[in-house]
């Protein structure tokens, strides 16, 4: 039984980095071209070259999307971009274009390519015709049951490895291809340019009823008929190994550090547990609890085990029950001193949590607060500002201060 890798989203050099250190076996990206998230902070070739260098250094993989449905002006300079990403060194591409495809095929045929869930794969037939293209792995559908992964499994040559989300955001189009942001507002989704006005609120009226409202509205703020939860699997973690996944998929490249950090380590530790000794294995509340503190929509298990309300709830809205308040960026071991970087405003005697990429979470005491010309002060108001506080408790790089909404 091949153990799964943990792929997680980097939206920006931070985050990836965050992603290996919390226990990602690989991660994926968008580089400056042809991908599908326009909007996030996209790798720069230094920032690409940065990433993969910090990520193959500690044994891990980086994989690039180009996973537009690129028109004929995407495709300027397509063949220079595909050198330099080889050049680069990454482990695969992540692609849904049977032009692009060809493209890296004869431009750079040694890359690895694997098939983006825009390419909507939801059959074994099609999954074997991409494989027979040279494309190793299969980024398989949301809409697919764990039944049917099972059976794609069973059907497909064990050279064919197959990739599924297990945590995230999900669409309520059908694997991501819709075409409600670029009719609304000329924003192409599909073209890394989503306005998610799925997300929207909505009011129907009946044609027969000009100016009235048709009585179907939930509340006074309005239906929310297209709205997605978010998807969740920590909790069958036996169920994906066994249906045959090769790479457990995380959702959020357009999500903050703190969500990559706490959902990466909750499913790491909850997949090696699992390998430590499979008949053994029981899940640990802990690891839900992770991930019901960064923002979040209401979790559910997607089209895998058969929920009747597939998709919509009834508010677009997230749940956050706890905010980032720093991260540490070093530690005096003698002085017992942490260096943190701000990120929501914290308090002196602010009681904190830390996440840490191993072992439960850490609960301490802020004091001793001094900003970083070492003055005395008892708030750190200011994005990104450095402040240091004493604490006994040993840090390191990269540790997470959280702090629960209900403390403020």
């Amino acid at each position: 039984m091949n153990k799964p890798e943990i792929l997680a989203p980097a939206g920006n050099l931070e985050k990836l980095k965050f992603a290996i250190d919390y226990g990602a076996d690989a991660v994926y990206l968008g580089g400056s071209k042809l991908n599908l998230r326009a909007f996030a902070d996209n790798f720069s070739s230094e920032e690409l070259n940065e990433g993969i260098k910090y990520a193959h250094d500690r044994g891990k993989k980086v994989y690039v999307t180009l996973n537009v449905f690129p028109h004929d002006e995407d495709l300027d300079g397509l063949e220079e971009y595909l050198i330099e990403l080889y050049n680069s060194k990454v482990d695969a591409l992540i692609v849904s274009d049977p032009g692009i495809i060809m493209t890296a095929k004869e431009v750079v045929p040694e890359l690895e390519l694997h098939l983006s869930t825009q390419a909507n794969n939801v059959n074994w037939k099609s999954a074997l015709f991409w494989h027979k293209q040279g494309v190793k792995r299969i980024v398989l559908a949301r809409e697919l049951s764990m039944e049917e992964i099972k059976v794609m499994r069973e059907k497909l040559p064990e050279s064919c490895e197959l990739e599924a989300f297990v945590h995230g955001s999900m669409c309520m189009a059908y694997s991501g291809r819709c075409l409600l942001s670029n009719y609304m507002t000329g924003r192409d989704s599909n073209r890394g340019q989503c306005a998610q006005p799925c997300r929207y609120k909505y009011h129907l009226l009946e044609e027969k009823r000009e100016g009235e409202y048709y009585p179907i509205i939930e509340d006074d703020k309005g239906t929310y008929i297209m709205n997605s939860k978010d998807l969740c699997m920590i909790e069958y973690i036996p169920e994906l190994v066994t249906a045959g996944i090769s790479s457990f998929k995380i959702e959020g490249r357009m999500k903050s550090s703190y969500y990559v950090a706490s959902v990466v380590k909750s499913y790491r530790e909850a997949l090696d547990e699992y390998f430590d000794n499979p008949s053994a294995y029981t899940f640990k509340q802990r690891w839900m609890d992770n991930l019901l503190k960064p923002s979040h929509r209401r979790y559910y298990t997607g089209f895998y085990l058969g929920e009747k309300v597939k998709q919509h709830y009834e508010s677009s809205a997230y749940v956050r029950d706890y905010d980032i308040v720093g991260i540490v960026k070093d530690y005096d071991k003698e002085k017992g001193i942490a260096t943190i970087e701000q990120r929501n405003r914290v308090f002196e005697g602010d009681k904190v949590e830390i996440l840490r990429p191993q072992g439960d979470n850490l609960e301490i005491e802020l004091y001793d607060m001094h900003d970083g010309k070492g003055k005395k002060i008892d708030v750190a108001p200011s994005a990104q500002m450095i402040f240091s506080i004493k604490t006994d408790v040993p840090m390191e790089n990269n540790y997470i201060l959280i702090k629960g909404k209900s403390d403020n």
